[in-house]
């Protein structure tokens, strides 16, 4: 711990400065990428750490990689000495424990020197739109009964030696996924960010010596730590419980218990999903590093959503699971389809300390879906991968009605119609809201959000990834819950009903439909204000039919 004083002012820049080296890195990573998923989705993330491998400061993407970076960063270290690491090195990994929980998510940690001394580290993640294994984008759930079948599993490397790449390497991983072009294209776009975080870090500590900038890492941390535990304090002590439930991991399983308990003692608080399901035998298991970064993220939403994410903040939350649980698997658990946990983590914690701060909470979000599509694409010859975002609606809140198609706790992207229809043969026929799908209440649940999607090439296989097929969102303190899901396979003919999680082989005209279900509403819906009805009537959002029937209120 540095023993320098840094001013408040000298403190405010040097902070700025470290959120404007993340948010660059964010920048270049975005504009620098060869994929949909990250070029357009934003499925990334930057963090800066200093030399004792604690975050500082992060970019504003996605939470669960977020919250998974300190580990790494620190496992890191444990496989490379920081006497062993040089300039311009760069390590790779994808472990799902070690990670963000499933091999997608790439990790690539870079130190930072000055005067031959390592003064940090940056990091980005990236979503690859494929790493092999047993289907296209590497999210197949059902019939994946352990990990080894979910693609190539990078345990901490050094892919970049100096400043260059690591030609053997990248050529043994490019040669296990489908997509070798985008995923080289992706792991460069990493370096590039990585490059320009360690400049931009190198040349603070250039700037205010290294004693000032180590005084100021001390002093966000500390501050930040105070400033949680002072919101944490404020919360009333106690033990907070609430059930739901995954509605399956494929077709013909049960569904998943999700069960989570939230005690608040003083200035600490215990989240621990110990209760729920054991691990499944297919690929939707949490590893705890992902449980433990949804759980760090929904716990600073409740206290202060802008306040600064770093490891002062974090370290009065503690979040645990019983080893073999759904969220806290032992290894070889498959986990590829773990993304369709992150709204579950965060709903079953906001049903709990909903009881304790009901002025903070909403009823359950819309489940979204991840489905990836992939086959031969006959123009090109070449394989392809459609991965895809689909988001539906907030729930209500205390004081105003869940947003509409927007990301719920990822922090990603809509990608768009367009850009699917140029680089896959697929025909989007619709994108739109539907109706009535919103949990009623004083405030209402947003919509579900409806996504046909045509095949256009011969043949290529659908892995599901969604929810609430089954299980609605809920409504609280009287809201109702919204309207459950649906996936049906070529609507406008002979539907066929597909499960949240089903592995579909398509054929050229095939059209998927995906329908989200909705949020659910907050409060009893007979207090809903008149005007706001009228509104949603006249906005499409409700019908006359449905508003007589869920407020009595009659359209005029």
């Amino acid at each position: 711990m540095s023993q320098t004083n840094v001013d408040p002012i000298t403190l405010t820049v040097v902070w700025n400065g470290l959120l404007a080296i993340a948010e660059e890195m964010g920048s270049t990573l975005r504009r620098t990428a060869f994929s949909e998923a990250v070029r357009e989705g934003e499925d990334f993330s930057t963090g800066v750490f200093d030399r004792d491998a604690r975050l500082i400061a992060q970019g504003n993407f996605t939470p669960g990689h977020l919250g998974s970076m300190p580990y790494v960063v620190r496992t890191v270290l444990e496989y490379f000495p920081i006497e062993d690491l040089k300039p311009g090195d760069a390590v790779l990994l994808n472990d799902s424990f070690l990670g963000s929980g499933h091999f997608p998510d790439c990790f690539l940690v870079s130190p930072a020197f000055l005067d031959g001394k390592i003064i940090g580290f940056v990091c980005t993640t990236a979503h690859h739109i494929d790493v092999g294994g047993a289907a296209p984008g590497s999210q197949k759930v059902h019939g994946v009964t352990e990990a080894f079948q979910e693609g190539v599993r990078i345990l901490p490397i050094r892919l970049i030696r100096e400043g260059k790449f690591d030609t053997d390497i990248l050529r043994l991983i490019l040669g296990n996924v489908r997509a070798p072009e985008k995923v080289q294209g992706d792991l460069r776009a990493q370096a590039n960010a990585n490059r320009a975080g360690v400049v931009r870090l190198e040349s603070l500590n250039v700037q205010y010596g290294r004693d000032v900038t180590e005084a100021a890492y001390d002093a966000i941390l500390e501050r930040s730590e105070i400033r949680m535990r002072e919101l944490i304090s404020k919360m009333p002590d106690g033990i907070y419980s609430f059930d739901d439930q995954m509605d399956d991991y494929g077709p013909g399983t049960p569904p998943i218990k999700v069960a989570v308990d939230v005690t608040i003692k003083g200035d600490d608080i215990e989240v621990d999903f110990s209760r729920s399901s054991d691990q499944v035998p297919a690929a939707l298991n949490s590893y705890i590093n992902y449980t433990r970064a949804y759980t760090f993220f929904a716990v600073k939403v409740y206290c202060d959503a802008l306040l600064p994410q770093n490891d002062g903040g974090m370290r009065p939350i503690k979040a645990k699971a019983r080893p073999g649980s759904f969220f806290n698997p032992t290894f070889p658990a498959p986990s590829g389809g773990r993304a369709a946990l992150q709204i579950r983590i965060f709903d079953a914690i906001n049903g709990a300390l909903a009881k304790a701060m009901p002025h903070r909470a909403m009823g359950a979000f819309s489940h979204w879906s991840n489905p990836n599509i992939g086959g031969l694409d006959p123009e090109t010859g070449k394989p392809f991968v459609m991965y895809d975002l689909m988001f539906g609606g907030y729930g209500g809140r205390a004081d105003k009605d869940g947003a509409e198609a927007l990301a719920p706790v990822m922090n990603c992207r809509n990608i768009p119609v367009e850009v699917h229809e140029t680089y896959n043969p697929v025909r989007i026929h619709r994108l739109e809201l539907m109706q009535d799908t919103g949990g009623a209440g004083k405030y209402r649940g947003g919509l579900g959000l409806r996504k046909d999607i045509e095949l256009l090439a011969p043949e290529a296989v659908m892995t599901g990834l969604g929810d609430r097929h089954i299980s609605q969102p809920y409504g609280i303190f009287g809201g109702r819950p919204g309207a459950r899901a649906e996936t049906l396979l070529n609507p406008d003919g002979k539907a066929e009903a597909l499960g949240s999680k089903d592995v579909t082989t398509l054929r050229k005209g095939d059209i998927v439909s995906f329908r989200l279900a909705g949020a659910g509403g907050y409060g009893p819906a007979f207090e809903r204000d008149r005007k706001a009805i009228i509104r949603d009537i006249a906005d499409g959002y409700v019908s006359a039919e449905a508003a007589a029937r869920d407020y009595g209120v009659e359209n005029e």
